[in-house]
C-alpha cells in the first residue's frame, strides 16, 4: 500500500483568479515544485493542452502527471454534449498515464465570483439528484472505459459543497464514479474529512491536501465573504499549517488502504506566501505524517 505526493499549481498561479501570480512562468512551478519534492503536478492554465508537448515538459523536470480539472455541465447540456466536450481532457490525461480526472459541475457556481457570498451556492432540489446521479454515473462509466476514473470534487461554491450533498452524490451514482477527498473543502463547508473517509473508503481514489486558517474561516462565515475573498485573506494553507487533524486523516487512509496521490493544493497569494517555502513545508510535514502513520510513501 502506497501513495506518492503531488502538488497543484495553485500554489504559484491561480486558475480562479487568474492575476494571482500572473507573471509565473510554469518553468518555475515546476522546477520549484521537483526541488521541494514533489513527484507530480496537476494541469493548470499554463500548461500545454497537446499531449506531446505536454508530456516532454513534464518528462523535462522529470514530474508526473497526475490528474486535471475538468468544469462539467451536466445540469445545462446533455450527456452526449458532456462526452463531446470531455473527450480532448480526457486525452489528454491517458496519454499523459493519469489515470483519474478531477471533475466538478459547475452550472450556476460561484466559486469564481468574487461579488456573490459563498452562502448563497446553488443547491440540487430534492427530485433532482436521481437524474443527476445517473447522467454522472453514465459520463464516469465511458471515461473509465478508457482507463481514466472521474474523481468528483466536491467544492465550495458548488451543488456539491456539504458532507450532506456528498452522501447525496453517493447514494445516487455508480462504483464508476469515484470520490475525491478534499481536506480543506469539507472542513470549510462544515463536515468532516475523517468521517467521508470512513463512509466511503471504496469510492475515494484521489486526495487533495489543503489545511485551514481557523481564524480566517470564522471571519469568512461571520462576514458572508465568497470564496476568492476568503482566499485572498489566507484561509486555506499547506497541510500541517493550519488546524485540520492530518495524523486521524493518514490513519483513517492507512485503515481502508488507500493508494494513489495525495495532492497538495493551498490557493494563497503568492505575494504573501512564498510558494518553494509553503511547497517545502506541504511536502515535509506531509512525508512527516505519513512515516508517523505507516503509510507508505513512492517517492
Amino acid at each position: 500500500m502506497t501513495i506518492k505526493i503531488g502538488i497543484n499549481p495553485l500554489t504559484w498561479t491561480n486558475d480562479d483568479l487568474p492575476s494571482l501570480g500572473a507573471e509565473t512562468p510554469l518553468s518555475t512551478c515546476l522546477r520549484e515544485g521537483k526541488q521541494a519534492g514533489y513527484a507530480g503536478f496537476e494541469l493548470g492554465n499554463k500548461f500545454p493542452r497537446e499531449s506531446e508537448a505536454l508530456n516532454a515538459v513534464l518528462a523535462e523536470h522529470e514530474l508526473q502527471l497526475v490528474s486535471g480539472w475538468y468544469s462539467g455541465k451536466l445540469l445545462s447540456q446533455s450527456v452526449e454534449q458532456e462526452l463531446a466536450d470531455i473527450e480532448a481532457h480526457l486525452q489528454l490525461l491517458r496519454q499523459g498515464g493519469a489515470n483519474v480526472m478531477v471533475y466538478c459541475e459547475v452550472t450556476d457556481c460561484i466559486h469564481g465570483r468574487q461579488d456573490i457570498p459563498v452562502s448563497r451556492r446553488p443547491k440540487l432540489k430534492p427530485e433532482q439528484w436521481s437524474s443527476f446521479g445517473q447522467r454522472l454515473t453514465q459520463v464516469a462509466d465511458y471515461c473509465l472505459s478508457q482507463g481514466v476514473q472521474l474523481a468528483y470534487h466536491h467544492h465550495m461554491g458548488t451543488v456539491v459543497q456539504s458532507e450532506s450533498d456528498v452522501d447525496l452524490l453517493m447514494k445516487h451514482t455508480g462504483p464508476a464514479l469515484g470520490l475525491l477527498l478534499d481536506s480543506g473543502h469539507i472542513t470549510y463547508a462544515g463536515g468532516n474529512p475523517v468521517n467521508l473517509i470512513k463512509k466511503y473508503a471504496n469510492r475515494i481514489n484521489h486526495v487533495h491536501a489543503k489545511d485551514i486558517r481557523k481564524n480566517i474561516l470564522d471571519d469568512a462565515r461571520n462576514r458572508q465573504l465568497s470564496f476568492l475573498d476568503a482566499v485572498l485573506n489566507g484561509v486555506f494553507t499547506v497541510p500541517g499549517d493550519g488546524c485540520i487533524d492530518y495524523t486521524a486523516i493518514f490513519n483513517a487512509l492507512k485503515e481502508c488502504e488507500y493508494q494513489g496521490w495525495i495532492v497538495v493544493e493551498a490557493e494563497q497569494d503568492p505575494s504573501i506566501a512564498h510558494p518553494l517555502t509553503y511547497a517545502t513545508l506541504g511536502f515535509k510535514n506531509l512525508v512527516n505524517t505519513a512515516r508517523q502513520t505507516g503509510l507508505s510513501i513512492e517517492f
